[in-house]
């Protein structure tokens, strides 16, 4: 990568892109701004991909979709998001049975300038590595997460690190939600 990723402490740059939200004709495409879930005082997981129509981006996608009810809960919003159009977006979900009811939107950043200003451009193709941003309702990068294209990632641990952002506390490795902090244990020596 020629630049460098966003990290931990960043603001989530501004931006307002297009997003595929339906299939349902005129009712396909929205705004979507930077503050699309910190306006709602909730966090926000934006994860991307390389290319619509190939083969590991769905499973994740898919996976992120069956999932989806795991992020609301804990007041967190997902986005999805590729360099490719909101045309092509459209007509991915369109064509793609795991696809077709996605419950998060699809953002388009046709220009790249999101996916540049994040760091996360190949040098080649100047496509989107497989990046996790959790970001807090203050607009605040919590953690990235960066995949090589051909390696998919772990949508549980996704939200297992979103657990332990939201606790506010010290987690250990391999916590999971509702086991002791690192922090209780210090307030009982």
């Amino acid at each position: 990568m020629s630049s460098r990723v966003l990290s931990i402490g960043s603001i989530l740059p501004e931006f307002k892109k297009q997003a595929v939200v339906s299939t349902e004709k005129g009712k396909e495409f929205i705004d979507l701004t930077h503050d699309y879930a910190s306006a709602k005082d909730q966090w926000t997981v934006l994860f991307w991909w390389p290319k619509d129509f190939t083969f590991v981006c769905p499973t994740e996608i898919a996976e992120f979709n069956k999932k989806h009810s795991e992020f609301t809960d804990r007041d967190a919003v997902l986005i999805g998001a590729s360099t490719d159009s909101e045309f092509v977006h459209l007509a991915w979900r369109k064509d793609h049975a795991d696809l077709r009811e996605l419950k998060f939107p699809m953002l388009a950043d046709t220009s790249k300038s999101l996916a540049e200003a994040l760091g996360i451009l190949t040098d080649d193709e100047k496509v989107a590595y497989r990046a996790t941003f959790i970001i807090d309702p203050q607009g605040i990068i919590r953690w990235v997460s960066v995949n090589d294209l051909n390696v998919g990632r772990n949508v549980q641990e996704v939200i297992r690190v979103l657990d332990a952002l939201q606790t506010d506390e010290l987690c250990p490795c391999n916590w999971k939600k509702g086991e002791e902090t690192l922090t209780t244990q210090l307030h009982l020596n």
